[in-house]
């Protein structure tokens, strides 16, 4: 490891950069800097040499070259270790540059503002720097390249330990992160300029896409044991997803706990009142509001004991020490999820060293599109975060639903939206009585979900019911007529619509359309 003499300074987001630029400058280390870098370190006390001055050409053509020169980019990408490349430096009088710190012209901000033009996204392209990055990365055997502020601490602990050098397993992991920063900023620009069309409009979905993702960790095993899996975050994720998950006890997470934890969670976040959601295998087998959350995970566990055995909660309020207790007691759990915790819950379901307890930033955000993997490509959508009001709502049966009912359909409705085709949601009160998922048929879902409250011993007297696409047929009224239910939402939109209405009508049950609905496949 040889000490760094020499580094190069220039970066768009300076947070950080002074008190480690002070720290370099301690350690003995001559620093070169471009532009307004190089100003507000001057500014600040620290010795720094311009990079017009280091090179004797002025930057030029307002800003858009500033380090585009051999004396820069030869003292960069020099081997230390090629007796040529250090004469060609000696012969030409380049110094070698030993630690580069850079980081991008803000592209991507800058394209999230509603009023960019595209000229000002071209203007925001960094050509200089990506290059500068490349060039240190790719000779990272003799030289350190700093991308992200958050590791400037770490290189100043080591030059301090070292003699003034940087490790070499350090240098490599820099410049891993540094081809992977050039890389998405790369994908940035292109997602943005593919999606402009020839007219200047807009396109969603650009001609080519490039998505990037970190590691977070890799899984026991995938799906079943002889897969393999890993868990990566969207580098552009909104906040709040479960990949921003912390886990305070329990089990190594696998990759179908990571599944079912995301479905409960999605599905928990979206309602104001305590809430309860309870999933196995992707579907929510019971979920409930109430004015506590005990009792909404009682309302919730209740719908279907046997289902949730094994299952996931979710809850959209800190766990307290009575939720905690009456979970641990109830039942055989793998996951809780939760805003927060008390310390006396901590404790009670630390009681059982297995189950994992995770926590969640609460807030209601979801990502901007949604993808599932095909034979050679990808299908992409917008995420389904349309929710139905009440005066959206369309009645067109003779018997007009009650408030108690509306309110009920509400939710039910918000339900079947996690449920998966062809899905059939049973409530009352506020809470889920039996729910019918993934079957092919509309009236089997029915069936199920009647079979389902049948066997929890809960009522559907007078309950409500949700489906999340139209019926195509009168059976499946006919079934949930029978089961006790009193109200029906559904999207409409069948050619037998007529017929249905009709079906609602002579039996008595309330009706109303939403318009839109909710396939999840």
């Amino acid at each position: 490891m040889m000490a760094i003499a020499r580094a190069l300074i220039s970066v768009s987001d300076k947070s950080g950069v002074l008190e480690f630029a002070k720290g370099l400058q301690h350690l003995g280390v001559v620093i070169l800097s471009t532009g307004g870098t190089a100003k507000m370190l001057a500014d600040n006390g620290v010795l720094v040499t311009e990079v017009a001055d280091y090179t004797g050409f002025p930057e030029m053509l307002d800003g858009r070259v500033k380090t585009l020169q051999p004396k820069i980019h030869a003292g960069i990408l020099a081997r230390r270790d090629l007796l040529e490349h250090v004469a060609t430096l000696k012969a030409h009088d380049i110094p070698m540059i030993d630690l580069v710190v850079v980081n991008l012209y803000p592209f991507g901000a800058t394209v999230n503002k509603l009023d960019c033009k595209l000229a000002d996204a071209i203007e925001n392209i960094d050509i200089g720097g990506p290059t500068m990055v490349r060039a240190a990365a790719k000779n990272y055997q003799h030289v350190a390249v700093v991308t992200d502020s958050n590791d400037y601490s770490t290189i100043l602990s080591e030059m301090q330990a070292n003699g003034g050098a940087v490790s070499d397993r350090t240098r490599f992991n820099l410049a891993k992160k540094a081809f992977s920063h050039t890389a998405a900023y790369d994908g940035a620009i292109s997602n943005y300029l593919t999606g402009i069309e020839d007219d200047g409009t807009h396109n969603t979905y650009p001609t080519q896409i490039n998505f990037n993702f970190t590691k977070l960790q890799d899984m026991r095993y995938g799906e079943n044991p002889h897969q393999s899996a890993a868990l990566y975050r969207d580098l552009n994720a909104m906040p709040g997803g479960i990949t921003d998950y912390t886990q305070l006890q329990g089990k190594e997470l696998s990759y179908n706990n990571i599944g079912d934890a995301d479905a409960a969670w999605e599905c928990v976040k979206t309602f104001e009142q305590p809430a309860c959601v309870i999933v196995k295998h992707a579907n929510p087998c019971g979920v409930a509001v109430a004015d506590t959350l005990l009792d909404a995970y009682k309302m919730a566990y209740a719908t279907d004991p046997t289902s949730a055995f094994g299952g996931i909660i979710a809850i959209n309020r800190e766990l307290d020490v009575g939720t905690a207790t009456a979970i641990v007691a109830n039942q055989f759990v793998e996951v809780i999820v939760a805003p927060s915790a008390t310390e006396a819950a901590r404790q009670t379901v630390a009681a059982k060293q297995n189950i994992r307890l995770l926590t969640v930033p609460l807030l209601k955000t979801s990502n901007q599109y949604d993808l599932k993997r095909v034979g050679g490509g990808l299908l992409m959508q917008s995420n389904d975060t349309l929710d139905v009001r009440l005066e959206q709502l369309h009645v067109v049966s003779r018997v007009q639903p009650s408030v108690e009912q509306l309110r009920d359909l509400l939710f039910a409705w918000r339900v079947a939206k996690y449920v998966k085709s062809n899905a059939i949601v049973f409530c009352k009160d506020g809470h889920t009585l039996g729910v019918g998922a993934g079957q092919m048929s509309r009236v089997d879902s029915t069936r199920i979900a009647t079979i389902k409250a049948q066997n929890a011993a809960r009522s559907l007297v007078d309950s409500v019911v949700a489906s999340d696409a139209f019926f195509p047929f009168r059976d499946g009224i006919d079934v949930l007529a029978k089961a006790g239910a009193k109200a029906v939402i559904q999207p409409g939109g069948s050619m037998r619509d007529n017929e249905v209405i009709a079906a609602a009508d002579e039996l008595g049950l309330a009706m109303v359309f939403t318009g839109y609905r909710h396939f999840r496949h």
